[in-house]
Formats: structure tokens, C-alpha cells, sequence
């Protein structure tokens, strides 16, 4: 089976005006994302829409590491070269709240060959965060020693990654994979985000960007 997941994300997430998102959704299905994904180093792509938090549309882009960004066949073919439909269809419409950013895992510091070959799963939940520098060592311990592995536990959720921006912030990002939607307003995650005493001392100091954390649903492909 063709690999589907390296170590790279590209992420966009963004608002469109009402009035042009059929427009926009057509344009990025049938065109831009296959467009991306012939570019060498792009895996596979999923696209969602949210649930709960925001922006409203989301594209995430799984790519053998996030180097693929900077390669001749990403810049000159794709962001220097936009298609006459991509210039109709994302002009003056994706300006609210806009924000594409390419990541490099961090958590976990493999990945399990089994999961090298799955899809983009059916629910998403993303949290972008900073934390100051004084707390930035700590804080990375606890978020991967007991934050992640606790909420893996919780029923519904399939797997849990971590990254860190290449260029810009927020610095972190964090996505669960979901089986369900209602999985984070279930009593399991509920009792699951107070559990541990390192949790309450730790977890103040992080600071959530606007619309984080967001609940996302697939919408490419196959529809949830």
C-alpha cells in the first residue's frame, strides 16, 4: 500500500464568505488538492470542516517530512504558479482568518509502521498553543509523558500526534484523531483533563490561539 504519513504537515485553515463557498470547495476538491498532491514528498491529503472553534475549513496535507516545502516543485509549480481557477476562487475569499503554516512531528518520535498507511481519519480535534520559555521544557515533558497518554486511554479516541511550526506561531500544534465527534464531551475525556496533579500546575501557562481547540468533521474524502 502507498505510504500516507511522513513526519511534515501542511495546515491551512480559513473562513470563506458565505456567498462563495461552493465555489471554493469545488475549486479545492477537484482541482487544488490533486494539484498538491502530485508534488513530490505530498502523501495525502484530508479536508474538514469544524464542528466546534475555527476557522471554518481546514486542509491538511501529510508530507514525508516538512522540507517538501521548501523544493523547486512545490514553490514554483504551486504557491508561484497559481491555475486561472485558483486566482477566481481564493481571491479576496480566504482572507478571514487565514493561516498556513507547515509543522515537523515531535510526538511521537516514531510512528508505528501500521499507522504509515491509514487515511485521514473521520474526526480531527486541534489545539494551536504557545507556552513561555521558562515553562517550554516542562511543559514538553508533561504534555508527552502523561497529557497525550492519558487521553489515549479515553474511548473513541485512535491516535494523538504532536508538531512544532517550521516558521511563525503558534509554535505548537497538537491533533487527536477521533473515531466520533462527541468523543472530547464525553465523561471519559472530561475526567481524563483533571486527572493528574502535574496537569493542574502545568497546563496554565499554555496559551491557546483563538478558535483552538477546534472539533473538525471530514469533508474530503469520502464525507463523515
Amino acid at each position: 500500500m502507498p505510504k500516507t504519513r511522513g513526519t511534515g504537515l501542511l495546515m491551512l485553515w480559513t473562513d470563506v464568505d458565505p456567498a462563495h463557498e461552493a465555489d471554493f470547495n469545488r475549486w479545492y476538491n477537484e482541482e487544488h488538492l490533486h494539484h498538491l498532491l502530485k508534488v513530490p514528498g505530498f502523501l495525502s491529503a484530508g479536508r474538514y470542516e469544524a464542528i466546534s472553534g475555527g476557522p471554518k475549513y481546514l486542509a491538511m496535507y501529510e508530507l514525508e517530512d516538512v522540507s517538501v516545502l521548501r523544493t523547486s516543485a512545490f514553490l514554483d509549480e504551486v504557491r508561484f504558479r497559481p491555475s486561472p481557477w485558483r486566482t477566481k476562487a481564493s481571491g479576496g475569499h480566504v482572507g478571514r482568518n487565514y493561516l498556513v503554516q507547515g509543522y515537523r512531528q515531535i510526538f511521537p518520535a516514531r510512528t508505528n509502521p501500521v499507522e504509515l498507511t491509514m487515511g485521514p481519519p473521520p474526526y480531527l480535534q486541534m489545539g494551536r498553543m504557545d507556552i513561555p520559555a521558562a515553562f517550554e521544557e516542562e511543559w514538553n515533558a508533561w504534555y508527552n509523558s502523561v497529557y497525550v497518554p492519558d487521553y489515549l486511554g479515553v474511548p473513541g479516541v485512535i491516535r494523538a500526534r504532536r508538531y512544532m511550526v517550521v516558521d511563525g506561531h503558534p509554535k505548537y500544534l497538537t491533533i487527536y484523531e477521533f473515531e466520533r465527534a462527541d468523543v472530547p464531551k464525553s465523561e471519559a475525556w472530561n475526567r481524563v483533563r483533571d486527572l493528574n496533579p502535574w496537569t493542574h500546575r502545568i497546563r496554565p501557562f499554555m496559551r491557546l490561539d483563538p478558535g483552538s481547540p477546534a472539533v473538525f468533521k471530514r469533508i474530503y474524502p469520502d464525507p463523515v
